[in-house]
């Protein structure tokens, strides 16, 4: 292989990568201050939602790239506006895991209508095999950057 990452286009690529999700969280962080929510909330209730089940503060955590006791606050106060609760494992009585409640759920309805709404706005002109392409590659970093962590 050439030496593509020490290349103009290589430093280039790593650049567009990172402000590209920078912009793309700050945008629809932008999109969604009228629901009176940051980018750390309706990215953690949104990780929620996503979940085929419950999932604990820890894995929780993991997923939306925080510490734990950043995650802990954060619970801390989606669970005073109402928006999550937590209770203890049935299996692991020291872990606690996560729900959305009603409020949440209807929050998390409005946060994915919005990303909705900015993907379509973004993404909406681009040719689909384009878009396949791009996405095949950074899932394919993603796995990359996972096995070196």
């Amino acid at each position: 292989m050439s030496d593509l990452p020490e290349s103009p286009v290589g430093e280039r690529f790593s650049a567009a990568v990172h402000n590209t999700a920078r912009g793309w969280r700050l945008l629809i962080d932008k999109q969604l201050k009228h629901l009176g929510i940051g980018q750390a909330g309706w990215m953690t209730i949104a990780t929620i939602a996503k979940s085929a089940e419950p999932m604990s503060q820890r894995a929780l955590a993991d997923l939306v790239g925080v510490e734990g006791p950043s995650m802990v606050s954060m619970l801390d106060r989606l669970e005073r506006e109402g928006l999550v609760t937590r209770s203890a494992s049935p299996t692991d009585r020291r872990v606690k895991l996560v729900h959305l409640t009603e409020a949440g759920t209807t929050l998390y309805q409005q946060v994915r209508e919005q990303a909705t709404a900015v993907r379509s706005a973004l993404l909406g002109d681009i040719a689909a095999d384009k878009l396949a392409a791009a996405t095949e590659l950074l899932e394919l970093l993603r796995t990359r950057i996972e096995e070196q962590l």
